[in-house]
């Protein structure tokens, strides 16, 4: 039986955490519809894991991924503030109603723990910075809402039913196997798709706008150690760098690894873009021992490669 279910296995996040975890020997089964999640996210390992095809909302597929597992790192998602408010109903169902879903059928089959993977857009643009775990919410769109509501049914099911969850706030991940080509993709791999190909990289707004870059290696080993920490059971975590960086900072070091000379286009704000975000870690180092690996440009020479 294998040890840990990753739903949404094959997306970018979900396939580095499989990898990983193969690497160190463990027992793997992945769930994935594969809509957005890519077949060769797993090259070198679809012979070494379980692959189911499926939607979390369907409590027969739930049942079987989470048959036998001890623990489960929850990362299928619709994932995206844009696509939400195109689909706000599906962004729910998927989010919101698939989370009910697996939390159920992880207390029918007796998983010891799930890790769900949150996000940053959950605080909105609540004031104050670094942006720490016991500020007020205010998602500005329906997908912060909708991992918002599963973090709370995650602590729910701690409270009334033991289940141990973790719940991990992400701040922009980004690294190896992000995919470029969705008109929803994350700012790095739209950038580097268009630099690489000799384009000016595109901004929303005037550039300096601010975020936590976090390169997946921290977010992978953030996750390893929320699935078996004995402290943060019921809790939230903010796990990101620390450290804020504006987009213009941002194409002037993707500028400096590809050795190019390229400036940025600049575009009208996009609704529900959040001027400045940057996380406060302290309580993922207290409670996990979190330490991130790798700092922002590490992580961009590190992704470059890979994408080249």
């Amino acid at each position: 039986m294998p040890r840990y279910l990753i739903t949404g296995g094959a997306g970018f996040i979900g396939a580095n955490l499989a990898h990983t975890l193969v690497d160190r020997g463990e027992t793997v089964r992945i769930l994935d519809d594969f809509s957005t999640g890519r077949p060769e996210n797993l090259r070198g390992i679809e012979e070494r894991i379980e692959i189911l095809r499926g939607d979390i909302r369907d409590p027969a597929i739930m049942s079987r991924a989470v048959n036998g597992v001890e623990v489960i790192l929850h990362q299928a998602a619709l994932n995206s503030n844009p696509r939400s408010i195109q689909e706000p109903v599906q962004t729910n169902d998927v989010n919101v109603g698939g989370t009910l879903t697996l939390l159920q059928a992880a207390r029918a089959a007796g998983t010891r723990r799930v890790v769900y993977a949150s996000s940053s857009s959950v605080y909105g643009e609540v004031a104050g910075l670094p942006k720490t775990e016991d500020m007020p919410t205010a998602p500005k769109a329906p997908y912060g809402v909708s991992k918002l509501a599963a973090e709370q049914y995650c602590r729910v099911f701690t409270q009334v039913y033991g289940i141990e969850t973790v719940s991990l706030r992400y701040f922009n991940v980004y690294g190896p196997r992000q995919h470029p080509d969705s008109e929803y993709a994350a700012v790095i791999p739209r950038f580097l798709r268009r630099m690489l190909a000799g384009k000016r990289p595109v901004i929303f707004g005037d550039g300096e706008q601010s975020r936590d870059f976090t390169p997946v290696d921290n977010v992978v080993a953030a996750n390893l150690l929320a699935a078996h920490s004995r402290e943060g059971i019921g809790e939230v975590m903010n796990i990101a760098g620390g450290t804020s960086s504006t987009l213009n900072q941002l194409v002037a070091w993707l500028n400096e690894v590809l050795g190019t000379d390229l400036t940025p286009l600049y575009e009208p704000p996009r609704p529900a873009d959040i001027r400045h975000s940057y996380a406060s870690i302290r309580k993922a180092e207290a409670l996990l021992g979190y330490r991130p690996q790798l700092g922002v440009q590490e992580g961009l020479r590190r992704t470059v490669e890979w994408f080249r």
